[in-house]
């Protein structure tokens, strides 16, 4: 999971601009904001449903609210298939993105938590502000 200015998914890849990034030197002012995802799907995870789900956590484990918004974060459910031809017990990759333009937070520390099926399996920290 890379912090990332933008990115997209096509032909099943991820193209990212501005990623890795932990900084965002102004507070209370909206920055880009993007999460790029790539999942390794365990051969006996395919062909099931899952659930991931993301969201903003603030320097105390607590979600992160914005009035006009609600609470910063996402949900999906994704299913893996096994393409022909694949050699059984091969993992299989998942690209995804996650986009939070616009989004203008206090200063402080902040971590996208990343679950799936109720298991965090990811933690991004980055902070706000130049302190």
């Amino acid at each position: 999971m890379l912090l990332c200015d933008h990115a997209q998914v096509a032909n099943e890849k991820l193209y990212v601009l501005g990623g890795g990034w932990k900084q965002v030197g102004v507070a209370d002012t909206p920055f880009p904001c993007a999460l790029a995802v790539l999942l390794e799907i365990d051969w006996n995870a395919t062909n099931e449903k899952h659930e991931l789900h993301m969201q903003l956590l603030d320097d105390d484990g607590n979600p992160v609210e914005i009035s006009e918004v609600g609470p910063v974060g996402a949900q999906a459910q994704f299913e893996v298939g096994r393409p022909p031809g694949v050699k059984p017990g091969t993992s299989l990759n998942q690209p995804m993105v996650f986009k939070f333009d616009g989004i203008a937070l206090p200063a402080g520390g902040y971590v996208f938590e990343m679950s799936i099926d109720g298991t965090v399996l990811a933690r991004t920290p980055f902070r706000v502000g130049l302190n």
